[in-house]
């Protein structure tokens, strides 16, 4: 499993928040989980640019953080769920002033890398 190179400075709250939703994907997960819980393959349909591996790993990581929860019902073959805890779901008013930020600047950035968009 993945052990930080450099441990969580716990007396800063914004490098603590940080901490649990920095990466690319983890935002991303949790904003597709809040209205509903989700199967792995439909977290990887919503989410195609996202390694497998990647998102496995981040979706492990908000597990380990309980930020989602992971249910695995016992069928055969094995099917398992993951959705947002009531601690992931104190996040989303962070990320809904991320995507309204992003929302707000979005022609700048469009300017910015129009290049790279061919």
């Amino acid at each position: 499993m993945y052990k930080r190179k450099i441990p969580v400075d716990l007396s800063c709250p914004l490098r603590l928040t940080l901490s649990l939703i920095d990466s690319k994907w983890k935002s991303c997960i949790l904003d597709e989980l809040r209205y509903t819980s989700m199967r792995p393959s439909e977290l990887h349909k919503a989410l195609p640019e996202a390694a497998s591996r990647v998102l496995d790993l981040q979706l492990k990581e908000l597990v380990d953080d309980g930020l989602v929860t992971k249910t695995i019902y016992p069928e055969l073959p094995p099917r398992s769920e993951y959705a947002i805890s009531p601690l992931g779901m104190s996040l989303i008013p962070i990320i809904d002033a991320m995507l309204q930020w992003g929302e707000d600047h979005q022609e700048i950035f469009e300017k910015k890398y129009a290049d790279q968009q061919d």
